[in-house]
């Protein structure tokens, strides 16, 4: 006979297994853990993990075959009372704890959060084209050269694990003070740059270290939804300041007094493409040093120019000592692996390090290492130089297709450089812009509107156009052509007004 303590956590695990089947938490034709494998685990005899699996085969839970691991049961219903077996609660007192999901108590910062999307999956696996900008194409991935630095960091053997510095790898760091002398002309000392995992935690490291609640932050507009999101979370005032044709307007910019820090894109401004003028980076500049504000500059694409010559950034002019540069691998190498840097004035390293340890230690070290082999060895730039005649290739099939399909119904900016460009509908209204979004998804073409991305306080200066941000550096030649042929024929038959249909040139 088994003892009471046998019997006791053979129904433990039992229960335990039969909640996670009923809330989802494996699905359908799922495969359980082998009963020795979940023994060990858990600590306790595989007769007692059989006893489990043997129940809940007996119940219709799992299925099984003779030398194979149990599987999950197709149920008819997975609803109901999951959670209450788990909790001993009623299924309908879960049901009224959910309905008081808005009374929770959060922070400040949970509060500021709740509401804002987590992450936008893109259009489908199956579209004829998804235009989301930011993505990039699996085939340009130097697989080869990132197993080879992989494999390199990994024969370096260390006598002991422990953790890295929290401002990265001294290779890392190293080997980016290298680069971006080569690469973009700035000039810094390994110990003024922080790794950080991907450039969005190097903007909360900026807000954390650099804003207090009530603080004022000047900010394109439009500009980079997340980074709103950021300085709005920190407590932040967030000043929309109009970018031209020119970039941020500095007279504009002139009038907030009080801000603690600027953001702006000056060698490519997120979403329009318009690259800050030389006058107005003095401008700016002398604003900072003015008020005493920080200049955040955030060079998400720089490696990326076509029809003009790169454009130095502003931490290489005279009496840049406000200045921090943003930089990531996002948009060379991979959105996944979440690499960026941080170069800061060198007062302010101490203070970014120690919020870079607090926040997570450090980031990852075999990809920081990794990254060293890659652009020690020259590997990395021979992978940006390709990548760019291959997004070349992508841009100038996505301008000749605009062109060739839809003619004077579009204006398109930000062609110059990087890896979008905003294309605005000359015959449709910005209050057409969902319309519009939803008829081309309804095809299977995934659009991104533009308004988003503008204040909600906007002074005026948005378009009354409908307006779609289309990244291609994810996307084929073939797949462009068919995207933008599609997207003719969902403005071909817009409406019944003559004068909204789009004709071919």
């Amino acid at each position: 006979m088994k003892d009471e303590a046998t019997v006791g956590t053979t129904r433990r695990i039992y229960a335990a297994l039969k909640a996670q089947i009923l809330d989802g938490t494996y699905g359908a034709e799922a495969l359980l853990p082998s009963t020795r494998a979940l023994a060990a685990e858990l600590g306790v005899s595989r007769t007692t993990v059989t006893a489990a699996y043997e129940q809940l085969l007996s119940e219709g839970y799992l299925e099984s075959r003779q030398g194979a691991r149990s599987r999950v049961a197709r149920l008819a219903d997975r609803q109901g009372s999951a959670s209450s077996a788990a909790s001993g609660r009623p299924a309908s007192q879960g049901h009224r704890e959910e309905g008081r999901a808005a009374d929770v108590r959060l922070s400040r910062l949970g509060a500021a959060l709740r509401d804002g999307p987590v992450w936008v999956p893109p259009t489908s696996a199956a579209v004829i084209a998804d235009f989301r900008y930011g993505d990039l194409s699996a085939t340009d991935f130097p697989e080869q050269a990132w197993r080879q630095a992989v494999n390199t960091a990994l024969r370096r053997r260390r006598p002991r694990l422990a953790y890295e510095h929290p401002a990265g790898c001294s290779s890392l760091r190293a080997a980016l003070q290298a680069y971006l002398w080569r690469a973009r002309g700035l000039r810094c000392e390994p110990d003024q740059i922080v790794v950080v995992n991907g450039s969005q935690q190097g903007l909360d490291l900026a807000a954390r270290v650099l804003v207090d609640p009530g603080d004022r932050v000047a900010m394109e507009d439009p500009g980079y939804v997340m980074a709103r999101r950021v300085f709005a979370a920190a407590g932040a005032e967030v000043v929309p300041v109009a970018v031209d044709a020119e970039g941020l307007r500095t007279d504009v910019l002139e009038r907030v007094e009080d801000a603690r820090l600027a953001y702006v894109t000056p060698s490519h401004q997120f979403p329009l493409g318009s690259v800050l003028a030389a006058r107005r980076r003095q401008e700016l500049l002398a604003w900072s040093r003015r008020t005493g504000a920080y200049v955040l500059e955030d060079d998400y694409d720089g490696e990326y120019r076509y029809d003009i010559r790169p454009i130095p950034p502003l931490q290489t002019m005279a009496q840049a000592e406000n200045v921090l540069y943003l930089g990531t691998i996002s948009k060379s190498l991979s959105p996944m692996l979440r690499l960026g840097y941080l170069v800061v004035p060198p007062p302010l390293f101490p203070a970014f390090a120690a919020a870079k340890q607090l926040i997570d230690r450090h980031s990852p070290v075999l990809e920081q290492e990794a990254l060293a082999v890659m652009i020690a060895g020259g590997a990395y730039e021979r992978h940006i130089r390709k990548s760019r005649r291959n997004n070349g290739r992508r841009r100038e099939a996505l301008l000749t297709a605009l062109k060739a399909e839809l003619g004077d119904a579009v204006t398109i900016s930000g062609a110059d450089a990087g890896l979008h460009v905003v294309v605005w509908f000359e015959r449709l209204q910005k209050t057409e812009e969902s319309a519009l979004i939803a008829r081309a998804r309804a095809v299977g073409i995934g659009l991104y509107p533009v308004s988003p991305l503008y204040a909600e306080t906007d002074a005026g200066h948005r378009p009354d156009r409908a307006g779609i941000v289309m990244g291609y550096a994810s996307l084929d030649e073939a797949e462009i052509l068919r995207g933008v042929a599609a997207l003719a024929e969902v403005l071909r038959s817009w409406g019944d007004r003559a004068d909204d249909r789009v004709t071919r040139v």
